[in-house]
C-alpha cells in the first residue's frame, strides 16, 4: 500500500513539476501565434479594382440622328420701287391721276415684300399688322409685267389652288422672278424625291 502511494504521489508531482507546465504554456503560446498573428498584412486587404472607362474623341452614337431645321436666308426685303412713287408724285397734279397717286404713296410707305429660300412674305398696313405668307411648294408659275422702260415691274405669281398673287412696282422683278420660278421647281423636285422614297419602301 505504501508503495501504490508512494507512486502515485511521484506521478502527480510530475504532473504539475515547472518544466512540464512551461512546455505546455510555451506549446500554448505558438499556437495561439500562429492563429491570430498574420503571415502577412497584405493577405488581409481586399483588392479594390476600379474600372474607368477612358474619355475617347468619338461622340456617343445614337439610334437617331437630330436634323437640323433649314436656316432661312433672305433674299430680298424691301418696298416698292422708289421711282414708282415719284412717277406718280409728278403726275398727280391732274385729278384723272390722283387716285393712282394715292396708291403708290400707300405702297412706298406702307407696303414690303420679302422673298428667302423657304417663303414669299407681303407686310402691309400702317403698322404692319397684315401680312400673308406662302410657300414656294404651292407656287404654280410667275409671270413679270414691266413698268416705266422695264425699271421696275410687276411680277404676278399663280398659285396651285388659282389664287393669282399681284406685286406691284418690285424692284429687281425680272431676277426676283427668276428666283422664284427656281425654288418652286426646286421644292416640287424635293416632294417628289420623298414621295418616290416612300414608295419605295
Amino acid at each position: 500500500m505504501a508503495t501504490a502511494a508512494t507512486a502515485t504521489t511521484t506521478a502527480t508531482t510530475r504532473l504539475l513539476s515547472p518544466t512540464t507546465t512551461s512546455t505546455t504554456h510555451q506549446t500554448l503560446r505558438s499556437t495561439l501565434s500562429s492563429f491570430t498573428k498574420p503571415a502577412s498584412l497584405k493577405t488581409l486587404r481586399l483588392s479594390t479594382k476600379l474600372h474607368v472607362s477612358s474619355p475617347t474623341d468619338k461622340p456617343i452614337s445614337t439610334s437617331t440622328t437630330a436634323t437640323k431645321p433649314t436656316q432661312e436666308t433672305i433674299y430680298f426685303d424691301g418696298g416698292a420701287h422708289y421711282g414708282d412713287l415719284v412717277a406718280n408724285l409728278l403726275l398727280g397734279f391732274t385729278l384723272v391721276w390722283l387716285p393712282l397717286t394715292l396708291a403708290a404713296v400707300l405702297r412706298g410707305f406702307f407696303l414690303r415684300y420679302r422673298f428667302t429660300n423657304l417663303r414669299v412674305t407681303v407686310i402691309s398696313g400702317l403698322t404692319g399688322q397684315d401680312r400673308s405668307d406662302f410657300s414656294y411648294k404651292v407656287v404654280k408659275d410667275v409671270q413679270v409685267v414691266p413698268r416705266f422702260i422695264g425699271e421696275w415691274g410687276d411680277v404676278i405669281i399663280t398659285l396651285k389652288d388659282g389664287t393669282k398673287v399681284d406685286l406691284r412696282s418690285v424692284p429687281k422683278f425680272r431676277e426676283i422672278a427668276k428666283y422664284c420660278l427656281s425654288m418652286a421647281e426646286k421644292k416640287s423636285a424635293d416632294e417628289s424625291e420623298e414621295s418616290g422614297g416612300a414608295k419605295g419602301f
